[in-house]
């Protein structure tokens, strides 16, 4: 009896889908062994706000890594990294108004209005909703055209999300990892600029 081959390509979705859920099983087990530093607060803030960014990069690069290595299979994931990306900013979110405002939204709002660091954050979680409800492919299907202009926010959200987090570490004088970010989605968005404007004829996916 011959031995069905064994394709790499499946393995693709549920190894990424475990990659991106580790950071949140290893936050779980960092709180329940009472490792997160001596300010708890901030460990939980930081840590989902940062893969949100990450995950929002990992998901803009999909195309990226399709064009220049022709590796079709990834774009079967793209998705479910978005989703990720959503969310890590909704653990993010859940964090800010939990321990920040003890679920007082008025005080919320205020907040959001005063510090501007916080308004762009909270602009680049309120632009990733639409694009979280609509990944499914009843909403594909009934949106026509219309998804994918939809989900070109993308751009805006993750530049929203490098200004928020180059903002909040600006206040401490840290300025390395969103000057290394900023390079990662200069490249990923200055490669589609290229491939929109030099290739005109070639158009690319969202």
């Amino acid at each position: 009896m011959q031995a069905t081959p064994f394709n790499q390509e499946k393995l693709v979705k549920p190894v990424l889908f475990l990659l991106a859920l580790l950071p949140f099983l290893r936050l779980i087990f960092l709180i329940a062994t009472e490792q997160l530093g001596a300010n708890p607060v901030e460990f939980i803030t930081r840590d989902t706000g940062n893969w949100t960014l990450y995950l929002l990069c990992a998901t803009l690069s999909v195309t990226p890594l399709r064009r220049v290595d022709g590796w079709h299979t990834i774009l079967k994931s793209r998705r479910m990294l978005g989703l990720f990306a959503f969310f890590y900013a909704c653990l993010h979110f859940l964090a800010f108004l939990w321990f920040e405002h003890f679920f007082d939204v008025t005080e919320m709002g205020r907040d959001v209005l005063e510090r501007p660091f916080i308004a762009v954050g909270f602009a680049a979680f309120l632009l990733l909703r639409p694009l979280a409800a609509t990944s499914n492919k009843v909403a594909i299907r009934r949106l026509g055209r219309r998804w994918q202009v939809l989900h070109r926010l993308i751009y805006l959200i993750v530049l929203l999300a490098l200004l928020h987090f180059w903002w909040m570490r600006a206040g401490k004088q840290d300025f390395a990892d969103p000057a290394l970010w900023g390079g990662v989605v200069a490249v990923l968005l200055g490669l589609r600029i290229y491939w929109r404007y030099a290739q005109p004829r070639r158009s690319i996916p969202s």
